[in-house]
């Protein structure tokens, strides 16, 4: 991306199941949902959001190899999306295994996103 408009964090968390994805995706609803561009179009060429770049870019505590890309693209619902993966965020205790809830053990996903706004 050659011009970054805007970069929006979030952090999201699965807290039983240990489900790197889950926690990915509510790490990107973070970032985005409590964010309006109304300007956004006019800095775009051809003044359309259908030309928005847009990079996601996670910290994740472990599971990379699991993450569904595919799903957390469609939380961005407008330009050209990458999903970049890095090693972060934390595993932490969540101080009980609960079996009704699908935990393999007692661990929580805890991962941060940016998301960077721009075009090329």
């Amino acid at each position: 991306m050659e011009q970054v408009l805007f970069v929006q964090t979030g952090t999201g968390i699965d807290v039983h199941g240990q489900d790197i994805t889950k926690a990915s995706i509510r790490a990107v609803e973070d970032a985005i949902s409590s964010n309006s561009l109304p300007g956004i179009e006019k800095a775009l060429p051809e003044d359309s959001v259908d030309n928005m770049e847009v990079v996601v870019r996670l910290a994740v505590p472990l599971d990379r190899d699991q993450i569904d890309t595919e799903e957390v693209r469609k939380v961005i619902p407008y330009g050209s999306v990458k999903v970049d993966v890095t090693d972060g965020g934390m595993a932490t205790s969540s101080g009980i295994i609960m079996q009704n809830e699908n935990d393999e053990n007692d661990l929580m996903y805890i991962v941060n996103a940016a998301v960077e706004i721009g075009s090329n």
